[in-house]
C-alpha cells in the first residue's frame, strides 16, 4: 500500500472529496500564496527573506554542495512539479489528446499567440531599460489557478473548452520550459552538460533493452539532475525531459484479460504467491507513466507547488513599493502582458488556424466560451515567479515591481474572465473552419425521435432518456463510456440510453470501420458487445483488430457494408440537423446537454429530468 493511500485515510471523507477537485487544489495555492503575503508583511516580515535563505549543505569527503531553502524548492521540488508535466506531455502525445494532429493544430498555435503577444506587449514597456530581461514573466498560463477559476464557473465552462485549454496548456509549459533552457542560462558547462546528455543516454538505452529496475531509473535521473544544475542549464529541464522519456501505453487486451483470469483464480484458491502475482499482472496493465501520475499529483498539486507559492509570492505591499509599482515599466508590461497579452494572443491563435483549415475544435464551442477561456487564461502564476527569480536574480527591486504585476495582472484575468463567461458564454458564432462552417445549421432542428431502430439499452418505459453522438476513436468518447456504465447502475429502469453513430473521419481514420463493425454486430443482435468492446480497444482498431473481435463473437464483418454505411449516415445527418458538431455530444429528454462529463454532473441533469416527469 502506498504512503498516499495510508495518509488519506487519515482525511475525512467529505476533505477527501473536496481536495480531488480542481477547486481543492487551487484553494491550497491560493492560501499558500496569502500565507506567504500576509508573512512577508507582518511585523516578522524580515524573517521571511532569512528563512528561506538558510542555507543547506551536503559534504561528500572534500567537496561540498550548498543551496539556500528557496533554491532548494526551486531548483529542487519544482524539478519534480516539471517531471510530472513530463509524465503528461508523453502521454498525450503517444496516446491521448496530442496524437490527434487536427485537435493539437488550433490549441497549439492558440499557445503560441498566448505566449509571442505577452512578451511583445512587455518588451513594449520595458525595452532597452534595466527589466528588458523579464519578457518571459508573462508568457505562460498557472494551469492550476486557470481550471480552478473554471472549476467555480462550473456549467457555463462545457466540457470541449476544458479539453481545448488543457491541451494549451501544455504547449505552454513546454514552450515556457524551453525558454528558461534557452534564455535564462546564464553560463553554460560543456563537461556537465555532456554528463547529462549521456545520462540520459543511458536512460534511453536501458529502455531499449528493457531492463526495468527502479533503482537504476532513479540514480540516474538523479544525476542528470545534478549535471544539469552543474552545466548552468535549469535543472527543471531534467525534470520535464526525464518525465518525457517514462513508458507509457494503452491498457492491452491480454495484459487485461490475464489480469482477470488470476483475479479469478485467486477467488477460487486465495495464497499468498498469487496474490503478488496477481496484484503484479493488474499493476501492469496501466503504464508506468499513469501510475506515477496518480502517486505524484498528491504531492506536486498539495505540497510542492503550495511551498514554492509560499516561497517565492511573499513581496512587501507597502506604500513604498505600491508606489514604485504603479510607475515601473516592470509591474505595467506584467500586469498589461497576463491580462490583455494572453487573451489577445490566444484569440488571434484560435481564429487563424480556424480560418486556414489548419485544425478543429473539440466539440460545437462559440466564440463567447473562448473569449472567456482565453481571458482566464492570463492568470499567471508558478512559472510566471519561476522566471521572475531568473531574470532579476541580483535585483530584489525589479523581483518585487513583477511579482506585484503578476498578482495585479492575474487579478485582472480572473475578473475579465468572469466577466466574459457571465455575459457571453453562449453567444457568437460556432468556431468552425470554414469547411465546416456550411455544414453547420442557423437553427438546430429537434433531436430525431428514438425508434425500434435505434441500439437502445433500458426499457422502453423509462422516464429519462440519453442520446449518445459517439465515435469509436474518440478518446472523449472513451473516457464517457465507463460514466455512462455507471449511470446505468445508478437509475437502473428510470435511463434508457441510445447511441447513434457520429464517426469523425477527417480526425480519427479508424472511426468509420468500427462504426460498420459495429453494426455487423447488431445484425446478429450483439451490438452492445461489439460496442464495449471498441471502446475497451480504442487504439487497436486495424481492420485485423475489428477481423478478430468479430471471429470471436461469431460476426461477419464486410457484409452488406453500403448498408450499414447508409444507417451510419443517416444518424450523422440527424445528429447535424440537431446541432451535433463533435463528439461526444449528449441530449437529455431531447435537451442538449452542456455539462462537465461527470457522474455528478449527468446525475444532476437526470434528477432535473425525472423532477420534470
Amino acid at each position: 500500500m502506498s504512503e498516499i493511500s495510508i495518509a488519506a485515510r487519515a482525511v475525512p471523507p467529505g476533505l477527501r472529496s473536496f481536495l480531488r477537485t480542481e477547486v481543492g487544489g487551487t484553494s491550497v495555492l491560493l492560501a499558500a500564496t496569502i500565507a506567504g503575503l500576509l508573512w512577508a508583511n507582518s511585523p516578522f516580515g524580515d524573517t521571511y527573506e532569512a528563512f528561506w535563505r538558510t542555507e543547506l549543505a551536503v559534504r561528500v569527503g572534500g567537496h561540498t554542495a550548498a543551496l539556500d531553502l528557496r533554491d532548494v524548492v526551486n531548483d529542487g521540488l519544482m524539478a519534480l512539479f516539471f517531471f510530472v508535466i513530463g509524465l503528461e506531455v508523453s502521454r498525450e502525445v503517444r496516446i491521448g489528446q496530442l496524437r490527434d494532429r487536427r485537435l493539437v493544430a488550433v490549441p497549439a498555435v492558440a499557445a503560441l499567440g498566448g505566449m509571442a503577444i505577452p512578451a511583445l506587449v512587455y518588451t513594449a514597456f520595458n525595452a532597452g531599460g534595466p527589466g528588458a530581461a523579464g519578457w518571459g514573466i508573462p508568457l505562460a498560463s498557472d494551469t492550476a489557478f486557470v481550471l480552478g477559476v473554471l472549476a467555480v464557473i462550473g456549467s457555463r465552462c462545457p466540457e470541449p473548452l476544458r479539453a481545448f485549454l488543457l491541451t494549451l496548456a501544455v504547449v505552454d509549459d513546454v514552450g515556457a520550459i524551453l525558454v528558461v533552457a534557452v534564455f535564462y542560462t546564464e553560463s553554460l558547462s560543456v563537461v556537465a552538460l555532456l554528463v547529462a546528455v549521456l545520462l540520459t543516454g543511458l536512460i534511453v538505452a536501458a529502455r531499449w533493452l528493457r531492463l526495468w529496475r527502479a533503482p537504476a531509473y532513479l540514480l540516474l535521473g538523479l544525476g542528470v539532475w545534478a549535471a544539469m544544475l552543474e552545466s548552468g542549464v535549469h535543472p527543471t529541464l531534467a525534470g520535464i525531459l526525464l518525465g518525457a522519456l517514462v513508458v507509457v501505453y494503452a491498457p492491452s487486451g491480454y495484459k487485461m484479460l490475464r489480469a482477470s483470469e488470476l483475479l479469478r483464480e485467486l477467488s477460487r484458491d486465495p495464497t499468498p504467491e498469487l496474490a503478488v502475482e496477481a496484484g503484479r499482472t493488474v499493476q501492469r496493465t496501466v503504464s508506468v507513466n499513469e501510475r506515477l501520475q496518480l502517486l505524484l499529483h498528491p504531492w506536486t498539486s498539495y505540497v510542492i507547488v503550495p511551498i514554492f507559492a509560499l516561497a517565492n509570492a511573499g513581496v512587501r505591499l507597502d506604500g513604498d513599493a505600491l508606489r514604485a509599482a504603479a510607475s515601473s515599466p516592470v509591474t505595467i508590461g506584467v500586469a498589461v502582458g497576463l491580462p490583455a497579452g494572453k487573451f489577445l494572443g490566444i484569440v488571434v491563435g484560435t481564429w487563424l488556424p480556424l480560418r486556414l483549415d489548419w485544425g478543429a475544435l473539440p466539440g460545437r464551442l462559440v466564440w463567447g466560451q473562448v473569449l472567456g477561456g482565453a481571458a482566464v487564461s492570463g492568470i499567471g502564476f508558478t512559472v510566471s515567479l519561476f522566471i521572475t527569480d531568473l531574470a532579476f536574480a541580483d535585483d530584489p527591486a525589479l523581483q518585487s515591481q513583477a511579482k506585484i504585476g503578476i498578482l495585479a495582472g492575474s487579478l485582472l484575468a480572473a475578473g475579465f474572465g468572469w466577466v466574459v463567461f457571465r455575459l457571453a458564454w453562449n453567444r457568437g458564432a460556432v468556431c468552425a473552419s470554414p469547411s465546416r462552417e456550411a455544414d453547420i445549421p442557423v437553427e438546430a432542428e429537434p433531436l430525431p425521435p428514438v425508434t425500434d431502430a435505434d441500439h437502445i439499452r433500458g426499457p422502453a418505459d423509462a422516464p429519462v432518456t440519453l442520446v449518445e453522438y459517439g465515435d469509436y476513436e474518440c478518446p472523449y468518447c472513451g473516457r464517457a463510456h465507463p460514466i455512462l456504465e455507471e449511470l446505468r447502475e445508478r437509475y437502473g429502469d428510470r435511463l434508457r440510453i441510445v447511441f447513434r453513430h457520429f464517426p469523425l473521419s477527417e480526425v480519427h481514420p479508424r472511426a468509420m470501420a468500427a462504426a460498420l463493425a459495429a453494426e455487423a454486430a447488431a445484425d446478429q443482435g450483439r451490438f452492445w458487445e461489439m460496442h464495449d468492446t471498441l471502446f475497451r480497444n480504442q487504439l487497436a482498431l486495424s481492420d485485423s483488430d475489428l477481423t478478430a473481435y468479430a471471429d470471436s463473437m461469431g460476426v461477419s464483418l464486410w457484409t452488406d457494408v453500403e448498408r450499414h454505411r447508409r444507417r451510419i449516415t443517416a444518424d450523422m445527418e440527424g445528429g447535424e440537423r440537431s446541432g451535433v458538431g463533435g463528439t461526444p455530444t449528449f441530449f437529455i429528454n431531447g435537451e442538449l446537454y452542456e455539462g462537465r462529463h461527470e457522474v455528478d454532473a449527468f446525475s444532476a441533469a437526470i434528477d432535473a429530468a425525472l423532477d420534470k416527469v
